[in-house]
């Protein structure tokens, strides 16, 4: 959650729609990809399994730009995020509904919402919640424009759920080691995460102790 913005954002979801759980992220070039505000441990942990798996409807929201809403998430396939259909059967979630957060030409972020019984949102509900998406957006916007450099790029201190102030160092690491780009550098840690059964938090966590070096013994860059 970077420090500085706003986490009462996710209550005004709450309080203003028959939702049992929300979360915020931002992913702006402003700062790195973070956690503003989860209201519960279910909401941390859908976006966490979005972030650490790479899929989800989150990115499917983000790539087009507008909102995917899943009134039955257990039903389907889901074919585009497999892993992600799987992982959240084990979660109280059966409907899913993904908000983009943009403004033009620019990606804020996304909002997620989700209810521990099916059904949609009614048509009032729905056009709530785009309000309310478009008033988080603006408020965000405003909040990371104000922000220095070296301010809310940092997650909440280490050991909260919505930290991810170590996965930000890891990857810069990982980069270091391998030669890889940014990019790369996190899909490695995700690679690593997924065939261990683990979080990509509890991986960065040991590359930044160092008991965990991606370094090719070759010296060839490695990708994911």
């Amino acid at each position: 959650m970077a420090e500085g913005l706003d986490t009462g954002l996710c209550t005004v979801f709450l309080e203003s729609l028959p939702i049992t759980g929300a979360s915020i992220s931002v992913f702006s070039g402003l700062a790195p990809e973070t956690t503003v505000c989860a209201s519960n441990r279910v909401s941390a942990r859908i976006d966490e399994l979005q972030f650490d798996l790479g899929e989800g409807p989150r990115w499917t929201a983000l790539e087009r730009r507008r909102p995917v809403l899943l009134p039955d998430v257990r039903a389907g396939s889901h074919a585009a995020w497999p892993v992600f259909a799987k992982a959240i059967r084990d979660l109280d979630v059966s409907a899913l509904f993904v908000f983009p957060l943009v403004l033009g030409a620019m990606d804020i972020g996304v909002a997620e919402l989700y209810c521990s019984d099916p059904g949609p949102l009614s048509a009032a509900d729905h056009s709530t919640a785009l309000q309310l998406a478009d008033a988080a957006t603006w408020q965000l916007l405003r909040e990371l424009l104000t922000l220095a450099p070296a301010d809310g790029t940092d997650a909440p201190q280490d050991g909260s759920p919505l930290s991810r102030r170590e996965v930000h160092q890891a990857t810069g690491m990982v980069l270091a080691q391998t030669g890889a780009s940014a990019t790369d550098a996190l899909l490695l840690l995700r690679a690593h995460a997924f065939s261990q059964g683990r979080t990509v938090r509890e991986v960065a966590r040991d590359v930044v102790a160092r008991t965990l070096d991606f370094t090719p013994p070759d010296g060839v860059t490695r990708r994911p």
